[in-house]
């Protein structure tokens, strides 16, 4: 038995290298090709293990079967969707989670682990310019914070209306009203669809040319309906970056009786910034709002928030209770009372060490930053024959489309992502927008610098070149 625990040890040592190793690798890498998913099926497909196996080995097979596949999401040049770099910092705290082997369920079994919790959730409301007395739940990412907090408005609402929907579920439930604007995230709608509302059971606010919800449009909805009613509001467009403007909206919606919930995965962040707070002006009227950790703030994955100014509305509709688990005393905090899991990591150390690690200004400096390559590559690209800015660029996210004369756009649009990711430069996605294919630009990583979008303003020209210079069948 010592001599596995020796190999054990051993193979935490290794991974610790391979992981130091890849991470200095990537952080520098010309190129970032990935290998397909059935390339990496067919390197770890075989039948089921019949005996034990030597730790080391397996850690060395994993590495070396795994890397070829490993997306470099955390390079400097990923701009395929919202992730953030996971930071070092955050990665080493993330680790010591996982070696602690902490379940963060309640403060007998981690104490540790629900203090870190208790003060970096005040830190986070601070930082967000949200209220002081909000609860605050570690979740895995913006998906489940918006069903949590969802969750929490259903419980709320119902409740005025005398129900209890904890007890009683949602047969025969008085109907809820759920206003959303038309260019909401999907994750919103599997909110919808867990806690049983129906994903299309919408009512759809009409949005601008940004995403954002028409003020006009929103007051007349949310008075047609006397009855409980919740708003989904956005603060971050997946496409555009723009936010809805909530100044305007919550007292409309509170003024109707509505609970608002603000969808802020990524958008959140901008009010950590002063040049970027303008952008969610009013945001903190609102009730309810879900945010990640892992983009802006770039904990490792697996950390979100779900953030709720009437605790006790979230734990309402959250907590779990049985006699041999230890509840809380008086005004501590129960971290099992703001989440749908009872057994989960601890997401609390990566969160209290990127806080850190940053501060608020370094924060700032980050939303700056990336706000700021944003603009300068979607403004830089723009000025290139054929290529065209979708939207102006108000956040860190933008989109563009390539024309040519004769040439169908979408087909082309798509064919240049298809080039770019072929070259690896950088990774850069594609998506659908007002039904129209776009290059989709998103700028979040705490590793990306302005020479990084340099380098990927001329891979992106580049391909652009090639892919025009290709004859294909005209439009």
């Amino acid at each position: 038995m010592a001599g596995d625990d020796q190999r054990a040890w051993a193979a935490m040592a290794q991974a610790a290298r391979h992981a130091i190793d890849y991470r200095r690798g990537i952080a520098t890498a010309e190129t970032t090709p990935a290998a397909s998913y059935a390339d990496m099926l067919a390197a770890f497909a075989g039948p089921v293990p019949e005996n034990p196996g030597d730790p080391e080995r397996i850690i060395g097979e994993l590495v070396e079967r795994a890397t070829p596949g490993i997306r470099a999401s955390t390079a400097p040049r990923f701009f395929g969707w919202v992730i953030g770099s996971s930071h070092p910092t955050g990665v080493a705290a993330d680790w010591l989670a996982s070696a602690w082997g902490q379940n963060a369920g309640n403060l007998v079994a981690a104490p540790a682990s629900s203090a870190i919790e208790a003060v970096a959730a005040g830190w986070l409301l601070d930082l967000l310019g949200l209220p002081a007395e909000a609860s605050v739940g570690y979740v895995t990412g913006a998906t489940v914070a918006n069903f949590v907090c969802l969750a929490a408005a259903r419980s709320e609402m119902l409740r005025r209306v005398g129900w209890d929907v904890e007890a009683d579920g949602m047969f025969g439930a008085p109907p809820i009203e759920i206003l959303i604007g038309a260019d909401a995230h999907a994750t919103v709608f599997s909110g919808l669809k867990y806690l049983g509302f129906g994903a299309k059971r919408v009512t759809t606010i009409e949005t601008d040319a940004m995403g954002r919800i028409i003020p006009a449009s929103f007051e007349q909805a949310v008075r047609a309906n006397a009855g409980p009613k919740i708003a989904i509001l956005q603060a971050g467009q997946i496409n555009t970056g723009a936010s809805d403007p909530f100044e305007e909206i919550v007292p409309i919606a509170h003024d109707a009786g509505a609970w608002c919930h603000v969808d802020g995965a990524f958008g959140l962040w901008a009010q950590a910034s002063t040049a970027y707070r303008d952008q969610t002006r009013g945001v903190a009227l609102a009730d309810s709002w879900g945010t990640d950790g892992h983009k802006w703030l770039q904990t490792p994955y697996d950390c979100g928030f779900a953030i709720v100014r009437d605790a006790e509305a979230h734990a309402r509709a959250m907590a779990i209770s049985a006699s041999y688990l230890p509840g809380s005393q008086g005004a501590e905090r129960d971290p099992s009372a703001y989440v749908p899991e009872l057994s989960r990591r601890a997401r609390g150390f990566g969160t209290w060490a990127m806080i850190r690690q940053y501060g608020r200004s370094g924060i700032a400096e980050l939303v700056e930053r990336n706000c700021g390559v944003a603009r300068f590559m979607g403004e830089t690209l723009a000025l290139e024959p054929g290529i065209d800015l979708v939207c102006p660029v108000v956040l860190n996210q933008f989109m563009l489309r390539f024309h040519a004369e004769g040439r169908d756009v979408d087909a082309l649009t798509k064919k240049v992502v298809e080039q770019v990711q072929a070259d690896a430069v950088a990774f850069i996605g594609s998506s659908l927008w007002r039904g129209q294919w776009v290059m989709r630009v998103s700028v979040s990583s705490a590793a990306t610098t302005f020479s990084d979008a340099e380098v990927t303003v001329a891979a992106v020209i580049n391909a652009w070149r090639k892919v025009s210079a290709n004859p294909v069948a005209p439009a």
